[in-house]
């Protein structure tokens, strides 16, 4: 059956996915590509509020709070001589932010990147610190073998 022009155009067909209209009403194709350029930032996951928003700020923000806190313990720790337990705190707060992004839907100010990019950069760097000061000098906690032979390998002549 041919087609009635009578009525006027027939209808489009959506070949590609669209989104939501742009400025002047028309559908915008969209892509899974990435644009060349980055005209905005996009929200991190989880970077919502972690309270409500009836709540007071401090309670939003308790987990970037509960780091913080700890964190600066742990620098007061290291100023005042204790610098094994101040830098193991340090670490072990980083670790306890990679945990919290891991398991908290809202994270508040704690979500700077992607889920995934925070946990592992929160991770390896909370580890890194804690592996540090357990092998500081003097008495380490922690003795590695392999890196004494190294610095002894490289230092003699």
């Amino acid at each position: 059956m041919p087609a009635d022009h009578s009525r006027g155009p027939a209808e489009p067909t959506v070949r590609d996915a669209i989104s939501a209209p742009d400025a002047t009403g028309r559908p915008r194709r969209t892509t899974r590509r990435f644009p060349l350029f980055t005209r905005d930032t996009a929200r991190p996951e989880g970077g919502g509020r972690a309270a409500p928003r009836d709540a007071p700020a401090p309670a939003r923000q308790w987990p970037m709070l509960a780091v913080l806190s700890a964190v600066a313990i742990g620098l007061l720790m290291t100023a005042l001589d204790v610098f094994r337990y101040g830098t193991l705190l340090v670490g072990v707060a980083l670790l306890a932010a990679s945990a919290m992004r891991w398991t908290l839907p809202g994270v508040g100010m704690l979500a700077v990147r992607s889920r995934f990019t925070d946990i592992v950069t929160y991770g390896i760097l909370g580890l890194a610190i804690v592996l540090l000061s357990l092998m500081a000098q003097p008495h380490p906690l922690l003795e590695i073998p392999f890196l004494k032979d190294t610095l002894h390998f490289t230092v003699d002549k």
